[in-house]
């Protein structure tokens, strides 16, 4: 019996190596350029030979006004988008399971998730040709005598495009926690309720959104460790110069200082800080998990 389990553990154990390795290249090794933060990093010298400057970069970065710029708009798009992003999937599944037809409930399901799995490269495409000057939501306002606007060069416009567009990529996909969430709901429930007179509305209110709010309550715990990540990709794909003041987050920075302007040191210290604060909002947010929807990872 001793060898069985013995040769089990092992058998799981090579299994699980490839995976590990790749873990070790990417991810582990790497963390050892996290010097290049407290360092005049100079690529010539490599980490060993470039001269040690302690917290210089980590002081220079809280001085200069882009670190509160980008720091703000980071939160302020990242908080939106958890906002928008769990009221939106909530509500379509609430509308969804009322739907009794399985066929057409599974062929808007499948269609309203398919975007997610688009890369931003070409979402992003879209929907800055859609809203450039001659695309096709500035030609719907011509046919309405309305001037054209400059959407993606509006530091007012911006921000709700990039919370806009994120919602439509990723609801239809957020949804899918919910429709499961729905599905452990007792039927019986409604039952009692049509006979004591409940209608449809009054049914979706006391019994389908409340039996949602042990999951939407985790949801919004877990999604508490994302405050700094407004999403690089859809930023990255869809921004310009023109609407730095309101769209640059801390991700486009550190791309921009550390490897466009090959400030090295200080795209390393700001990318670093954010993980830093990173991992201490990913561990309230369990926490909170645990206190409010019983949530535990280990």
């Amino acid at each position: 019996m001793r060898k069985k389990w013995n040769f089990e553990v092992l058998s799981y154990n090579i299994m699980l190596s490839p995976g590990i390795i790749l873990l070790l290249i990417f991810n582990v090794i790497p963390l050892f350029g996290l010097a290049i933060a407290f360092q005049d990093y100079i690529p010539a010298k490599g980490i060993l030979g470039s001269k040690w400057v302690g917290l210089d970069h980590f002081k220079y970065m809280f001085q200069i006004p882009d670190g509160i710029r980008v720091t703000s708009n980071t939160v302020i798009i990242a908080i939106a988008k958890i906002i928008v992003g769990i009221v939106v999937p909530v509500v379509f599944a609430l509308l969804l399971h009322e739907i009794r037809s399985r066929t057409y409930k599974r062929a808007v399901q499948t269609i309203v998730y398919m975007p997610h799995f688009l890369s931003w490269v070409i979402v992003g495409s879209i929907f800055v040709s859609m809203f450039s000057m001659d695309g096709v939501i500035n030609a719907g306002l011509r046919m309405f005598g309305i001037e054209p606007v400059m959407f993606m060069a509006s530091n007012d416009w911006f921000r709700p495009i990039l919370i806009l567009t994120d919602t439509w990529k990723e609801f239809g996909y957020g949804a899918i926690i919910y429709l499961a969430a729905l599905t452990a709901i007792d039927t019986n429930l409604y039952e009692a309720a049509a006979i004591d007179g409940a209608n449809r509305f009054r049914q979706l209110i006391h019994i389908t959104l409340t039996g949602l709010v042990p999951t939407i309550i985790l949801v919004s715990a877990l999604s508490l460790g994302n405050i700094l990540n407004a999403g690089f990709d859809q930023v990255y794909n869809m921004y310009n110069p023109l609407v730095y003041p309101t769209a640059d987050i801390i991700d486009t920075y550190v791309y921009r200082m550390g490897l466009v302007d090959m400030q090295f040191s200080l795209g390393t210290a700001v990318g670093f800080m954010k993980s830093v604060v990173s991992i201490v909002l990913i561990a309230i947010s369990y926490f909170l998990a645990n206190r409010f929807a019983g949530y535990k990872i280990f």
